[in-house]
Parts: structure tokens; C-alpha cells; sequence
């Protein structure tokens, strides 16, 4: 592929773009740098946000800018202890941790009907020793679309909606793909497998590499990933917040943490590529949610799920995109706390 030229999308892919763009949006936040120009304005966290808002479909106070319809779970992550010989962070120690965690939908209208093709979030808070945090924000998608601030950026003005229609010009985004090959490699990767058909089938992606030393000072680059251990359902349930709901009722949901040990050469710079499949993985442990609540200010609804909010032991890597999605995030947050409103827009009484 060269630049300049890009895949040729048929309508499927192309509705697939349109509601992956959403992941960029609401699935990671938003990136940005304050000190980053594209074009003749300064690409802030303010800019970003003001931009999801206007996408929304309205406005909704207290609710987040993105991924604004999800539940609260909670659960526990048990550790096996084979993360320490990569990583000397105290969740790598074999035992029990205890998480709270929310999935979600991307947009930013907490009512927005169920979508299936939509990108489904998954903030991780975990409670370590010592009142250290690991915070956790995956999406169902193995890359990201873009590989900069600057590539987001521009990408979600070709991917916005047109005021005359209210869906995307199909048109504008191909000439942006074509013009992005990055971008399309990624779209052609997502698009590669149907989305699981719900919450507890699906895998769940930390999309940008990370840097985990030892005890003995040993520094490896690192991806991390969760694996369902649900299988698909045979029928399935058509929507996916009722579904999650009456799952973890009836019994706890587990996905096995994996980390992907990057080698030498191995891009950690950039969320649109994959490392080669022969990569070591080390399961690490098993996710468990046992957990579910109505979002409220008892428990997730004021959460940021900063991920570079991180025990000793990890660091972030030289991926330009996790400095910009925490400073989105922290945007986010400042608007919405300051805001009344916020109640949970996925009802889930009675589930324990």
C-alpha cells in the first residue's frame, strides 16, 4: 500500500468505519496535546471534548463525553504470580485484588439504543497494596485507527456526521482513508471478524504498548489483553446491557489477562499495528466480575479510568497517544463533576 491509496471500501466497511470512529471518540477519549497544532488551531483537551459534545446528539450534564452508557461491575482479579518475572508491580504477586470496573457503549448519549457494531469499553480500577491503583481503560478492537493527536484529529472531522443527513459522507472518508494508510490497514484488521455478540464473549484490548521491569531491573515492552472465557452464544441475544445483566446475576463473568512480550523492532510507538502473532504471552491471571450495579456516585460514576494510572513497576511506553488520552480524560472528568445529573442510564437492580 502507498500513500495516497487506500483499500477499496465496499458499504459494509465503510458502516463499519462509521461506528468504529466512535472508538476514537468515545471508545479511548479523545487525543491531544496542548502544545499541537493541526491546522491554524491549537489542539487542546478543551477542543477535543467541545467536539464529542457536538456529536452527541444533544447534551447530556454529568454523563462522560464518551462511553457515557455503561454499568458499574465489581469483582476481583486473581493473580497467578507468573507476571512477576516480567514485572516487579505488586498485582503481579500471586493473590486477590480487589476491582471495581464499568462496560460500556461508545457515544456519547447515555440512551443511545444498543449497537452491536458500537465499541464496547472496559474501565479496570484495581486496589493494590499499599494504596497503589491500577487503572485500566480497554476496548474490543485489537489497534486504534490512527497513529498521532494529528491523525485523530482530522479523522474525526472526515467521520462526522453531515448536518444535512446526520451519518457520515462516505465519500469524505474514503478520501481521508485513502490518504491515511495507517488508518486503513487498521479498518481492515477491525473489519476483519464480527464483533462477539456480547459483553462476556468479547476480548478486550489495551491497544498501546506499555514498559514493565523486574526486580532484578529487567525493562520489556509490554501489551496486555483479556480473553473471555464465555463462548458465543448460540442465539444470539440481539441487545447486550440485559443480557450482561441477567449473566452476572446467574453467575460470575472471567476473562484471562494475557501480556504480549514485545521483541526488538517491535513498534511501541503506534496503536494502529500489530506485533507479529509468535510473540510470547504470559497468562497472568483471571479477571472475575461478579458485580453489577446501576452506574452511581456509590460507585464507578466518578471514576476517571486514566490509563496512566499505574503501579511501580509499569511506565508508559513512547506512544505519543497515552499522554493525550489522559489529558482528555482528565477534561472529561473536570466537566461532568462539575455538572449535576449523571444517573445511570442502565438499570440493574436486583443483580447482585
Amino acid at each position: 500500500m502507498t500513500e495516497g491509496r487506500g483499500p477499496s471500501l465496499n458499504r459494509r466497511t465503510l458502516l463499519g468505519a462509521a461506528a468504529v470512529a466512535g472508538v476514537g471518540i468515545a471508545g479511548i477519549g479523545g487525543f491531544l496535546f496542548s502544545e499541537d497544532r493541526v491546522g491554524p488551531w491549537r489542539l487542546t483537551a478543551r477542543r477535543m471534548v467541545d467536539r464529542l459534545e457536538a456529536t452527541a446528539g444533544g447534551r447530556f450534564p454529568g454523563y462522560r463525553r464518551n462511553h457515557a452508557k455503561g454499568v458499574a461491575v465489581s469483582g476481583y482479579f486473581e493473580s497467578n504470580g507468573n507476571g512477576a518475572e516480567v514485572c516487579r508491580a505488586s498485582v503481579f504477586r500471586a493473590g486477590r485484588y480487589r476491582l471495581d470496573g464499568r462496560f460500556s457503549l461508545g457515544g456519547g448519549n447515555p440512551h443511545m439504543p444498543d449497537d452491536m457494531m458500537a465499541p464496547r469499553g472496559f474501565g479496570l480500577q484495581l486496589f493494590l497494596p499499599g494504596g497503589e491503583q491500577w487503572r485500566l481503560a480497554l476496548i474490543n478492537i485489537p489497534v486504534f485507527l490512527d497513529a498521532t493527536p494529528d491523525d485523530f484529529y482530522t479523522r474525526t472531522l472526515a467521520f462526522a456526521p453531515d448536518p444535512a443527513t446526520g451519518k457520515p459522507d462516505p465519500e469524505r472518508m474514503k478520501q481521508h482513508v485513502a490518504t491515511h494508510p495507517a488508518t486503513a490497514a487498521a479498518l481492515e484488521i477491525i473489519g476483519s471478524q464480527a464483533p462477539a455478540p456480547t459483553f462476556g464473549s468479547s476480548a478486550f484490548f489495551g491497544l498501546n504498548a506499555f514498559r514493565c521491569t523486574n526486580g532484578d531491573g529487567h525493562t520489556v515492552p509490554v501489551r496486555w489483553q483479556l480473553e473471555p472465557e464465555a463462548t458465543a452464544p448460540a442465539n444470539p441475544p440481539g441487545a447486550l446491557f440485559d443480557p450482561l445483566v441477567s449473566e452476572v446475576a446467574n453467575g460470575p463473568l472471567r476473562w484471562t489477562m494475557v501480556l504480549v512480550i514485545g521483541e526488538p523492532g517491535d513498534p511501541t510507538h503506534d496503536a494502529t499495528k500489530q506485533w507479529p502473532a509468535d510473540r510470547r504471552r504470559i497468562p497472568v491471571g483471571t479477571v472475575v466480575v461478579d458485580g453489577i450495579r446501576t452506574e452511581s456516585s456509590d460507585n464507578v460514576q466518578r471514576v476517571n479510568f486514566d490509563p496512566l494510572v499505574l503501579p511501580n513497576g509499569i511506565a508508559p511506553s513512547d506512544d505519543p497517544l497515552l499522554q493525550a488520552r489522559s489529558a482528555s480524560y482528565a477534561e472529561s472528568f473536570r466537566r461532568r463533576a462539575g455538572e449535576n445529573g449523571g444517573a445511570g442510564a442502565v438499570g440493574a437492580e436486583g443483580a447482585r
